[in-house]
């Protein structure tokens, strides 16, 4: 058992960094969820407009008209279901970083499933993309990236998955 417990104590950079990413994504998707909710009741394409206007864009421009249009579909109703599931999404991440940051193997398996779930989504989402006719290369790399993240922290905590974690049944 001592050993066990030396091997579980030994530095890991690349889980912090595991833990480090699952507590950014959880606290803005927090964040995220605080702001819809608190535009909830507002009046969304007038404060769209305004934003536009303070920052000089020109509203003719038709990304931002297209935009505007999703903007004006935004109900109430709409927002705070977003909210609540923005928040909840965001509990996971913040459970798993936890989780990680104290090495319970639940919370392993957890960020493993999680992260592995993503992949065919963004695998399919570059291949659509490619194929489109107007692909976006800022989009296209922003999903490599997190791809490329996820299949990192899938591949790192499967492989050192004994190394990394307590497990409660040797103790």
């Amino acid at each position: 058992m001592g050993t066990q417990t030396k091997l579980v104590k030994k530095r890991a950079p690349t889980l912090y960094a595991i833990i480090a990413i699952k507590l950014f994504k959880g606290l803005l998707f927090v964040a995220l969820a605080i702001v819809a909710y608190t535009l909830s009741d507002n009046d969304l394409p007038a404060d769209y407009k305004n934003l536009l206007q303070q920052l000089r864009f020109n509203p003719e421009r038709k990304f931002w008209a297209d935009l505007a249009v999703q903007i004006g579909q935004l109900t109430e109703a709409k927002l705070l279901w977003a909210a609540a599931g923005t928040l909840v999404y965001s509990l996971f991440s913040l459970v798993e970083g936890v989780g990680l940051m104290f090495r319970v193997s639940w919370a392993g398996w957890m960020a493993i499933g999680e992260s592995a779930f993503f992949i065919p989504i963004e695998i399919y989402e570059l291949v659509r993309r490619t194929a489109s006719e107007s692909p976006r290369p800022g989009h296209t790399v922003t999903v490599l990236v997190i791809l490329g993240l996820n299949i990192l922290i899938v591949w790192y905590l499967f492989a050192n998955r004994q190394r990394l974690f307590r497990h409660h049944s040797h103790h």
